[in-house]
């Protein structure tokens, strides 16, 4: 729907005048609100983010009277399209998110509905209660957005769909009007069930409501209400005389086409004691889909259908170790037992009557308590939207057909002829779902890359909905039909109820500007391509100087659109478990998530609103990434930012001067090796860092953050302490196995410690930690040439060129190391990162780059590994605050450090998150607040809540970070093990940072 220049010009006046929210208009803006989890692009006029509801009413009054279209979005994790439109997108998230009331004895909740769904069910859980539908993004998805969408998720098989569980919605329609729908049970003094009477009052809120309904009574009969998830159009079964015309459960899931929500009362349920897990094994999806009508009677509070693939999926991204054993099979169900009146013994027979009612039997069956195990396999079944946006084969696989869902005793059949329908398109996917509820997730390799491709996938959507509709299922399930599905409604209905739904919407929105294009009015094949993202996007190659992006066979378009917007970067990460991503956990800003960035770089491949990746509205997103690569760990879509970023400032600074901190802290190895040749510079600069007035202006000068210190410098080098731990000295160097049996007759194995550059030049207390430590295991240390750089520094400041050329040097330093099956230990986490991970994307051609990589450990996994008699020192009773590095978490993992570190007995707080620092980027002056705002999320403060603790951080920039802005200084894992005791622990956490050469 399009609006005049004029029209658009006067809605603006209007709000400059009156509305107190956030107004985001920008190429940048429009650009990262343009799409949501769907396969379609739409860029708005305008974003707005309201203060509050007299805002969101200026905003809505300005719309009609301009004839502005109005969408509205709780987290956009919508993924039919129904979160994105062409005038303005309300951003509920941001403002409109508060938790008004929570009354635990007649259990309901008054929410605004900006409100997080993980959020309200944490508030609700302190009285023992929760709000039962759970979609899996229940970690970012807000209320109003599962009120748009009639959200479900696995619990709905006990709690029912969120419909099921809305008491009253109030929301402002496209007349103006302020509707309130259902009754709150402390203002009509009844429980949490409503009085069908007063319901029957409140349909005449509508005229020609009722009317309406009356006049088509067995259309209404006989189409609708037919499965618990038949969500798919307007449900009008809820305005049935016999359903009490219950207008509240009607509007749940009119995806804002009808009026923009303002306040809802939600039901909340017990929460269960102590559920058990009972995991089922069959010889594939169709057998277990058979099994569920033998197990519903029993009533779980949940039956997940999850294929032996996915699984596959999960091991290769995150290792075998984050897949629990599971029963024996190709498809399980995952079921959930408990519930109210259950106790623990109970739950454990209900659990063993399931098992016995399902046919599987013998290891075909495993019970898991309350657990990692359990919360291993929800993980897995949360995080299926993004693990399945790639096939097996490695193929994009996209939304679109995503929720179909079908009666639960037809399920097996549908899947069987479903899965002939994707071998009768050549298409490819992983199928998962609610089967308890008859509900099929699937994201498909659909060939949207073209318009021939779009042409044929929409061939397959049609075909698939006649087969839905032969099976009596819903074309949705759960996420609404919004731009993918909507155009398939005739295909489930008659056009005597198609014709219902234009009736229904003129009713409440005759001007057509809530939500356009969505149920009603769908754009036809033209409209649709037009829309759709990927169609759109031209082909961007990987440069040969640069990163080869080989996941994506060199393809930076199809590395860019592997987010499909599922929006986990917008969870909190600690209860999320995750690091992903520290700037949006600061600010809560769309913008500032890793989502938002890749939208951006996707924009770039298309040029509608942003002209490529030289474009500056780029940096209005990409600025404020830390680079942490904490996304290619947490992104279920496999999204590496931090690559993305160095790419593109790769791209950008091509043949043009770079700002001055690219150089200073860009080239820092650099300046580092030349100091250390020079005799007393490092004296001489140590010296001039305390002159503070020197070197604020030296920082300013490099734009710099001024309230920053210089760090100081070491003057002494590991070469002249250790001039027997050297290895291939001088300009020939003889292969390294030869070298190290020349300089010892001992016949204890030989190890590499890497001392980078910060180790080197900085902090050397790790390196004579881990000298002495590895040395009293047994082992032959000996010290990596200083040239060895891995050029890190060169990486984030996107200087890819010379982060090869350092890479080339390294490889011909260590190359020959890992030939002869030499171990190279790390100290500096986010440079070991470099070798196991960057290093084949810079290099993939060198066949040393891969023996490197294998050969390359953190001092954790080496110790883990291969001195698994170390003496630990005795820790008890000593309080340890460690801050994984971001890059370690990501890379390597930090789960052979947390074994170590509970094996001395410590006491173990380990955060969750970043520590703001994140190398160059919190030196920068531009980022001062968001390195500021990053630490004060979790590191600054439980470093307040611990003042004895022992600050652990391997990372140069988080000990950095603590010192700076706490005054807490840190060790390094090698100086806690290394330790001769608690108090000397203490005492060299205290010295910390007063000067570079520490004693340990």
């Amino acid at each position: 729907m399009g609006i005049k220049a004029g029209d658009y010009h006067r809605f603006r006046s209007i709000l400059r005048e009156k509305f107190r929210g956030e107004l985001l208009d920008s190429r940048a803006d429009r650009a990262v609100y343009a799409t949501d989890s769907s396969n379609y692009r739409i860029p708005p006029k305008l974003i707005a983010c309201p203060l509050d509801q007299d805002d969101l009413r200026i905003l809505l009054q300005a719309a009609r009277e301009c004839r502005v279209a109005v969408t509205a979005r709780g987290a956009g994790t919508s993924c039919a399209g129904n979160a994105i439109g062409p005038g303005v997108v309300i951003d509920y998230s941001r403002h409109l998110n508060r938790i008004i009331k929570i009354n635990p004895e007649k259990r309901y909740a008054i929410v605004e509905p900006g409100v997080v769904q993980s959020q309200l069910q944490q508030a609700a859980a302190e009285y023992g209660l929760r709000f039962g539908p759970d979609p899996s993004t229940s970690s970012r998805c807000t209320i109003g957005g599962m009120i748009g969408n009639n959200a479900c998720g696995p619990h709905a098989t006990a709690y029912g769909r969120t419909s099921d569980n809305v008491l009253e919605l109030r929301l402002i329609d496209g007349l103006g009007r302020e509707i309130i729908a259902g009754q709150t049970p402390q203002n009509a003094g009844l429980a949490p069930l409503q009085d069908s009477s007063s319901q029957s009052e409140e349909i005449k809120q509508i005229p020609g409501l009722k009317s309406l309904v009356e006049a088509n009574l067995a259309t209404i009969r006989t189409e609708f209400g037919r499965f618990g998830r038949q969500v798919s159009g307007y449900s009008l079964e809820h305005l049935l005389p016999e359903n009490g015309c219950a207008l509240a459960p009607f509007l749940t899931g009119t995806e804002g086409t009808l009026g923009v929500l303002t306040q809802a009362t939600v039901r909340l349920v017990p929460l269960p004691k102590a559920p058990v897990l009972v995991a089922l094994g069959f010889p594939d999806m169709i057998a277990a889909a058979a099994a569920v009508p033998k197990i519903l009677p029993l009533k779980p509070l949940a039956v997940e259908g999850m294929d032996a693939r996915l699984v596959e999926v999960v091991r290769k991204h995150k290792g075998s170790g984050a897949v629990p054993d599971l029963p024996q099979g190709s498809g399980w169900l995952l079921c959930e037992v408990g519930g109210e009146g259950l106790d623990e013994d109970a739950t454990m027979r209900r659990a063993r009557e399931l098992a016995a009612a399902s046919g599987a039997s013998g290891n075909a069956v495993m019970i898991y308590p309350p657990g990692t195990d359990a919360a291993a396999l929800w993980r897995i079944r949360a995080d299926g939207a993004g693990l399945g946006g790639r096939t097996p084969k490695g193929d994009q696989a996209w939304p679109g057909w995503e929720d179909a869902a079908v009666p639960p005793e037809n399920l097996a059949a549908y899947l069987q002829d479903f899965q002939k329908l994707l071998g009768k398109f050549g298409l490819d996917g992983l199928l998962y779902g609610h089967f308890g509820d008859g509900c099929v997730h699937v994201r498909l390799n659909m060939p949207l890359g073209s318009a021939a491709g779009l042409g044929k996938s929409r061939d397959f959507l049609f075909a698939a909905a006649q087969l839905v509709g032969k099976y009596g299922g819903s074309i949705s399930g759960e996420h609404g039909d919004g731009r993918a599905r909507s155009e398939l409604l005739p295909e489930m209905y008659s056009p005597e109820a198609v014709g219902l739904f234009s009736q229904v919407k003129a009713l409440f929105d005759p001007e057509n500007l809530m939500n356009p294009g969505v149920l009603t009015g769908p754009a036809g094949p033209d409209g649709v391509a037009e829309n759709v993202r990927r169609t759109q996007a031209h082909a961007l190659k990987a440069n040969p100087e640069g990163f080869a992006f080989s996941e994506d066979a060199g393809s930076l378009t199809d590395a860019f659109h592997r987010c499909t917007g599922v929006g986990k970067c917008r969870a909190d990460n600690s209860a999320a478990g995750g690091f992903m991503c520290p700037s949006f956990q600061a600010s809560q800003r769309e913008q500032d998530a890793t989502r938002a960035r890749a939208r951006i770089l996707q924009e770039a491949t298309n040029g509608g609103l942003i002209h490529g990746l030289s474009d500056p509205e780029i940096w209005q997103v990409l600025d404020l990434c830390l680079a942490c690569k904490a996304c290619s760990a947490d992104c279920p879509a496999g999204v590496d930012m931090a690559k993305w970023r160095s790419e593109t400032l790769f791209r950008r600074y091509q043949g043009r001067p770079r700002p001055l901190s690219h150089y200073a802290l860009g080239w820092l190895p650099r300046w580092l090796r030349l100091m250390a040749k020079i005799p007393g510079a490092a004296q001489l600069a140590n010296l001039a860092t305390k002159i503070r007035p020197l070197t604020q202006v030296a920082l300013k000068l490099l734009h710099l953050d001024t309230s920053r210190a210089l760090p100081r410098f070491a003057t002494r080098s590991l070469e002249k302490q250790y001039p027997k731990r050297q290895i291939g000295a001088g300009k020939k160097r003889l292969p390294m196995s030869a070298k190290m049996r020349t300089t010892s007759s001992s016949t204890s194995k030989p190890v590499v410690i890497w001392a980078d550059s910060f180790s080197r030049g900085l902090d050397q207390r790790g390196v004579k930690a881990a000298v002495r430590l590895l040395s009293e295991a047994g082992w032959q240390v000996f010290l990596a040439p200083p040239d060895a750089c891995c050029g890190l520094t060169w990486i984030t400041t996107g200087q890819l060129k010379g982060a090869r050329r350092h890479l080339e040097r390294l490889l011909e330093r260590l190359g020959p190391l890992a030939a002869n099956g030499i171990p190279i230990v790390g100290i500096e986490p986010s440079c070991t990162a470099v070798l196991r991970d960057d290093l084949l994307e810079l290099l993939p051609a060198d066949p040393r780059a891969l023996m490197v990589r294998e050969a390359t450990f953190t001092l954790a996994e080496f110790i883990t590994t291969n001195c698994p008699d170390l003496r630990l020192p005795d820790l008890t009773g000593v309080k340890v605050v460690a801050q994984p590095h971001c890059h370690h978490y990501s890379v390597m993992g930090w789960e052979a450090d947390r074994a170590l570190i509970e094996k001395t007995g410590a006491n173990l707080v380990e955060l969750q998150g970043c520590c703001g620092m994140a190398g160059n980027f919190g030196m920068e002056a531009a980022h001062h607040q968001m390195s500021l705002a990053v630490a004060e999320h979790a590191l600054l403060p439980q470093l307040k809540a611990n003042p004895d603790a022992v600050f652990l951080a391997d990372g140069f920039s988080c000990r950095t970070q603590a010192e700076t802005l706490a005054g807490h200084g840190g060790v390094h894992l090698a100086q806690l093990l290394s330790a001769p005791s608690a108090t000397a622990l203490k005492n060299a956490t205290k010295r910390a940072g007063t000067s570079s050469e520490n004693k340990s």
